[in-house]
């Protein structure tokens, strides 16, 4: 392992750093080792993945997310991949925090897993998108969007990855299908009739590939899509896969702001910023690319196939 180039994964227990941490371990001749960090290495995901992967190829160690301390581990690392998680209550601006320690920790290559800030299409005096928390109109887009100059700016070696709806909110975030009128289901999205890109949680062939293709990719941005489908499109899916009737309650954002939950009207604004600008946000995750990387991509209808089981339903 002392040969090999160390990868540092922080919220190495998510989605996306599981997936990448999962990666790094079943490549064992790819020439990187992990080192897996986690908010809570008590927890179960956290133990499960200290038992993954080959013996020998197993995360050299994991550590509490703590600020004192957290970035001075990662001093002197080939590699770190960020996530600001901002629904599991990392917040809005921590990310610019990420770019300070990542330059002092004197990282060769960043991916930082990030999104647009919607105020470059929708100012803060620009009333299509209310303004919330006094400073952004998505937070958790406009959050990252701050961060994304913060790491330019310092001049480290970064890859901007820009992501996508993720499968996997159908199964833990509460957007699946829900009974309706008649015995039918439903999905509701404030997305009119416009298209989407999605792809799956944790898409760890893209986030491995940028560290070994190394320098020469630094400072791109990059976007994962594993299919685009409309609302409707995406309930025949959800139906076929469910062997049941799957209809697509297209709300406004209005209403979906309107919900309650949550987070409403932070997904209220996102959703109404895909729609309203779905030409920019779709040309900027490229589905050619990602089957480029990943030959095997898997399309929406292949991954409910195999995850439709762990779909709530009702």
């Amino acid at each position: 392992m002392n040969n090999k180039r160390i990868i540092a994964v922080l919220g190495a227990t998510g989605a996306q750093g599981g997936g990448l941490v999962r990666a790094i371990l079943n490549d064992p001749n790819g020439g990187f080792a992990v080192r897996a960090i986690t908010r809570d290495v008590g927890s179960v995901k956290a133990k499960e993945l200290a038992k993954a992967g080959p013996k020998s190829s197993r995360p050299m160690w994991m550590m509490r997310r703590v600020s004192s301390g957290r970035f001075r581990a990662l001093t002197g690392r080939i590699a770190s991949r960020f996530l600001g998680a901002f629904f599991a209550g990392e917040g809005v601006g921590r990310g610019p925090g990420h770019g300070h320690g990542a330059r002092d920790a004197r990282l060769q290559h960043v991916i930082w897993s990030t999104l647009e800030d919607t105020r470059q299409w929708v100012p803060l005096n620009d009333n299509r998108l209310p303004t919330l928390m006094g400073k952004y109109k998505v937070p958790h887009f406009d959050a990252k969007g701050e961060a994304n100059r913060v790491f330019t700016e310092l001049g480290v070696p970064t890859t901007f990855l820009l992501t996508s709806f993720y499968w996997d909110n159908f199964i833990h975030f509460g957007m699946g299908p829900k009974p309706g009128a008649n015995g039918h289901l439903t999905i509701t999205l404030p997305m009119a009739d416009k298209n989407c890109p999605h792809c799956r949680g944790g898409y760890r062939p893209v986030r491995l590939w940028h560290f070994q293709e190394g320098p020469r990719i630094h400072r791109q941005d990059r976007g994962d899509r594993g299919s685009t489908s409309d609302g409707t499109q995406m309930a025949a899916s959800l139906g076929r896969a469910l062997g049941r009737e799957v209809r697509y309650n297209a709300v406004t954002p209005e209403a979906y702001r309107g919900f309650g939950f949550p987070g409403a009207e932070d997904l209220g604004n996102m959703f109404q910023f895909k729609r309203d600008f779905e030409k920019d946000f779709c040309g900027a995750r490229s589905l050619e690319f990602s089957r480029s990387v990943n030959p095997a991509l898997q399309d929406f209808d292949t991954w409910l196939e195999r995850n439709k089981s762990r779909i709530p339903v009702g």
